[in-house]
């Protein structure tokens, strides 16, 4: 049987220490209080839900909105012995969107979660790119709708976020930036991760793939670099970002360098083909694509968060005022499916976005078609 992701050997390609696991008391602290996860049947959401069912949680629910993931989440927990045994109640399964309002209220009000980590998301930057308005509709409204409901019952949440919220040049970094807003507005934390290595749908996917056909492998551009870690790494900033005191926390993993995505590529064809040559074809960027991602704009400070390996970000924010009417405009633009408004109410939430010629075309397109 040929190799997998799972047998790679990351720590070679990172070449740095990993982050420390968070000591028991942290997990010991989330027994404490119901939680709900968001996505939990994606890679990290799984991941994490796989971690904190073995607390003898007071109730765990998993929302996920797609039912194969949920399905295969139900599995594994259900061959998760080490998990059985110690949980306080059976895990509910939730198949639904976290922009469903009224499922929402139900959930809140009969289980109570205490503690929200917001892990689903679109992610996927060049289709995201041609879809602006359900990025708007999944990584915002739905955001917005999880996060007004769970302050109206006292719960805190946590958001995954991604370092593609700095300074955008696509539609899901602008998206992910005003959820980030909507979270910290109502208080709770938000973790910024980079490249999560062999998660769903990651460039390390990708390589796989290209690499079982014999090639080539495909980057954008030679000198493309960007953080990565690993999928433990992931899920245990999470859980120590959970726990964090404070309020409105914006969080990013402490990470000394980027890697070139150039080097992942060739790590893998040697981990994965050994004996064989695997040639490497550079397409060139994409829409929506940077060179490199940052955690942290030059205009913001970021100073150690006291725990862990986590660095806390200091930013300038929309005033509640700026957030809610822009919300309310973009609600507006969306139910009308005017992506020309929907784009430049996009635009006054992140003035730092920058968007692509693709989006810009496709707002154009969508004027002409209005005016006929």
């Amino acid at each position: 049987m040929p190799p997998s992701l799972k047998d790679i050997l990351w720590r070679e390609f990172l070449a740095r220490p990993a982050f420390e696991s968070p000591p028991p008391e942290i997990i010991n602290r989330l027994a404490n209080a119901p939680i709900l996860v968001t996505g939990a049947g994606g890679s990290i959401g799984s991941a994490l839900t796989l971690r904190v069912a073995h607390c003898a949680l007071p109730a765990l629910l998993l929302l996920e909105s797609a039912e194969n993931n949920l399905y295969q989440l139900q599995r594994a927990l259900a061959d998760d012995r080490d998990a059985a045994p110690r949980a306080g109640v059976s895990p509910a399964f939730i198949l639904g969107n976290a922009g469903d309002r009224a499922l929402m209220e139900n959930l809140f009000a009969v289980h109570g979660p205490r503690l929200v980590f917001h892990t689903a998301a679109y992610k996927h930057v060049p289709l995201l790119e041609t879809q602006p308005l359900a990025a708007i509709a999944n990584n915002i409204f739905a955001t917005e709708t999880l996060t007004t409901v769970a302050a109206a019952h006292s719960a805190r949440v946590v958001l995954l976020s991604t370092d593609k919220a700095v300074e955008p040049a696509s539609v899901m970094g602008a998206t992910k930036r005003v959820a980030e807003e909507i979270v910290l507005a109502s208080g709770g934390t938000v973790l910024r991760l980079g490249n999560v290595l062999a998660s769903s749908g990651s460039v390390t996917e990708v390589f796989a793939q290209q690499i079982a056909h014999g090639g080539p492998l495909t980057i954008t551009d030679p000198n493309a670099r960007r953080y990565f870690l690993t999928l433990d790494e992931a899920v245990n900033l999470l859980l120590l970002a959970s726990v964090l005191p404070g309020s409105s926390l914006l969080l990013a993993p402490e990470l000394a360098a980027m890697h070139e995505i150039g080097e992942l590529a060739r790590f893998m064809a040697r981990q994965l083909a050994p004996v064989r040559e695997i040639l490497i074809h550079f397409t060139g960027l994409r829409p929506g694509d940077k060179l490199a991602e940052r955690f942290w704009s030059a205009s913001d400070l970021a100073y150690p968060a006291g725990s862990g390996n986590l660095v806390s970000i200091c930013t300038n924010r929309l005033t509640p005022i700026e957030l809610e009417s822009g919300l309310a405009a973009l609600h507006s633009a969306a139910e009308d499916h005017d992506l020309s408004a929907a784009l430049t109410q996009l635009k006054s939430l992140v003035p730092d976005f920058h968007p692509s010629q693709t989006v810009l075309a496709l707002t154009r397109h969508s004027n002409s078609r209005a005016c006929v």
